[in-house]
């Protein structure tokens, strides 16, 4: 009887080291997440801004501004250049960007030409599109429209 009360003693004080080992390391993972969530995220509020701001610029690739796009955020252009490159590791301009040229691809797959491409996504000359198209698209815009009609 005695030895059972050990023994079941003894997977007690195992269960229970287990379980405290578990809990704090548990509550140590939860205080990194919290850490970083708070250097990341300092204010949930900004964060949601961004984002619409972000959304502002999917919708709307072809003629705006920065005045424009921090203006859907609610905040003054460098603060939102600030946290937009923070969360995002690009710089809104980049972000735009690349969504030009997505939607410039889309186009020229379309049927439409390289210069009115151009002119439709806001671009203000056709030599600094090409030049962006090449950089980001791997190729030119006059090459990507033939290659999609073969």
């Amino acid at each position: 009887w005695r030895q059972f009360d050990l023994h079941r003693f003894a997977n007690l004080a195992a269960y229970t080291k287990f379980t405290c080992v578990k809990v704090i390391y548990m509550t140590y993972y939860s205080q990194q997440v919290q850490i970083l969530t708070r250097q990341l995220y300092p204010k949930s509020y900004l964060l949601k801004q961004v984002i619409n701001a972000k959304k502002f610029i999917d919708d709307n690739p072809k003629d705006i501004s920065l005045d424009d796009i921090a203006g859907a955020a609610c905040m003054s252009k460098f603060h939102f250049v600030r946290l937009f490159k923070r969360y995002y590791g690009k710089t809104p301009y980049q972000y735009l960007n690349e969504v030009r040229i997505a939607e410039a691809k889309k186009l020229l797959a379309a049927g439409h030409t390289v210069s009115e491409t151009c002119y439709l996504l806001g671009f203000n000359s056709l030599s600094s599109f090409s030049i962006l198209f090449k950089k980001m698209g791997g190729s030119t815009a006059s090459h990507h429209q033939k290659s999609n009609f073969q």
